[in-house]
């Protein structure tokens, strides 16, 4: 039996857009390949009239039923998995996946995850401060001219999520941490990192997206950000011991030191 990636279980993210018709026309092509979620995040001018006039009857529900929020982390927060898109490469942008082939990956993830695909302003892209918040960058290939219509490319990825199907069994992914629960792990560290002066306190994002690069790779379960953490709050006790065994130590051994000598 054929296995389809579970549609209700994506969403189509758009951040930062400056023109209402853009959303209807992404709204449309969603709608098209049977997307059922729209998420805006901080658009720049959100008038509902003209944004359902592009996105006609057909995906008027879709966009009456989409939420608006007011910052990307706030509109990625329950999601376990999110996919970025970027038309610049290179630099600290390693596309991981074509959209074909991130459609097949998603098959088993969308079986009990919540999938984010993100799509960024029309006039830049995403910044790199949010492609932080995604688990892999997925790029379009073009022949050339790389900068494609934000609903062009809504269409291109969507069509990929519906056309994808397998034939082999696919491995079981239960369960992910959403994006809520990493950045709360990611602050963590960030503290711990600081607490042990493994960061230049100046600094201290270079460490952290280091760390973000790292743990991206693996598909983190809730259980194992809890672990995380709770290793973060036991090497902040420890060291919090440690100082305050040292201080005692010293302030018992000094007035003997001066008697000796």
């Amino acid at each position: 039996m054929c296995q389809k990636i579970r549609m209700e279980n994506v969403a189509i993210v758009l951040h930062d857009t400056r023109i209402p018709e853009n959303i209807g026309a992404a709204a449309r092509a969603a709608a098209n390949m049977g997307v059922g979620q729209l998420i805006v995040s901080a658009p720049r001018h959100l008038d509902m009239e003209r944004v359902l006039k592009v996105a006609t009857h057909s995906a008027s529900g879709l966009v009456k039923a989409m939420k608006v929020c007011s910052t990307l982390p706030e509109a990625l927060g329950a999601f376990n998995w999110i996919v970025g898109t970027t038309a610049r490469l290179g630099g600290t942008r390693r596309v991981n996946s074509s959209p074909a082939d991130l459609a097949a990956k998603l098959i088993p993830i969308s079986s009990e995850n919540r999938v984010a695909v993100l799509f960024g302003p029309e006039d830049r892209g995403l910044t790199n401060e949010d492609l932080q918040l995604c688990h892999e960058l997925v790029n379009i290939p073009t022949a050339g001219f790389s900068s494609l219509n934000l609903a062009q490319a809504v269409m291109v990825m969507c069509y990929e999520l519906f056309q994808a199907r397998t034939r082999a069994p696919e491995c079981h992914i239960p369960r992910l941490a959403c994006r809520h629960e990493l950045e709360n792990m990611y602050e963590e560290l960030k503290e711990t990192f600081a607490r042990i002066r493994y960061i230049n306190h100046e600094n201290p994002e270079h460490r952290l997206d280091k760390a973000r690069n790292f743990l991206s790779r693996y598909q983190l379960r809730a259980r194992e950000v809890s672990i995380i953490r709770g290793l973060c709050r036991q090497v902040v006790r420890y060291g919090s011991q440690c100082y305050k065994d040292g201080a005692a130590a010293g302030a018992a051994g000094g007035p003997k030191n001066q008697e000796t000598g």
